[in-house]
């Protein structure tokens, strides 16, 4: 481990896995997986990962809109995007880094073949009327937790089905990662 860099706009998985293998540190790394447009929300969620993994851990946050989990007549282009303002939120509350990949980075051969399905679970509450929507979402948390390889990964229990979800993918699928819920 090397000392921590100074906070920073990392777009590129490439250079994302760079900087964790330098500065990331083991047991006390944490993501918090946004869709950008942050708010005080976001910002509670960044401060608990600061305050669990202290000020030697390592904060990620990720800004990625998931085309993926826009449904026919959701309209992905109007998805607010402020990274400027996402960045000067994320830095105010204590992340090290911001993980913002473009589209093309995230899923490189277009749209996956092989996602993951949320089962029955997803297809309850929000995920009846938003065919899909969940396994979108699983599919993109799948690969934020791959690429940004935490040991804690912070979601809101605002929404509460999304958080069971990932708590079963995370079980399910042996991912070596603790869920927190704030």
């Amino acid at each position: 481990m090397t000392a921590r860099p100074p906070f920073e706009l990392v777009p590129d998985p490439d250079e994302l896995g760079h900087v964790l293998d330098h500065h990331a540190v083991p047991g006390r790394t944490a993501v918090v997986m946004t869709m950008g447009a942050l708010h005080r929300g976001h910002a509670a969620l960044i401060r608990a990962a600061r305050d669990r993994v202290g000020p030697q851990g390592f904060v990620v946050v990720t800004v990625f809109v998931n085309p993926l989990q826009f449904g026919a007549g959701e309209d992905l282009d109007r998805y607010p995007r402020t990274l400027d303002a996402d960045l000067a939120t994320a830095e105010a509350a204590g992340a090290d880094i911001v993980f913002a990949p473009s589209a093309g980075d995230v899923y490189p051969g277009g749209e996956p073949q092989v996602r993951i399905a949320a089962g029955p679970m997803g297809q309850l509450l929000e995920g009846a009327s938003r065919p899909g929507h969940f396994d979108g979402m699983l599919t993109v948390v799948a690969k934020l937790l791959h690429l940004t390889r935490p040991d804690l990964a912070f979601f809101g229990q605002k929404d509460a089905q999304q958080l069971a979800l990932i708590r079963r993918m995370v079980h399910d699928l042996d991912f070596p990662v603790e869920i927190v819920g704030v």
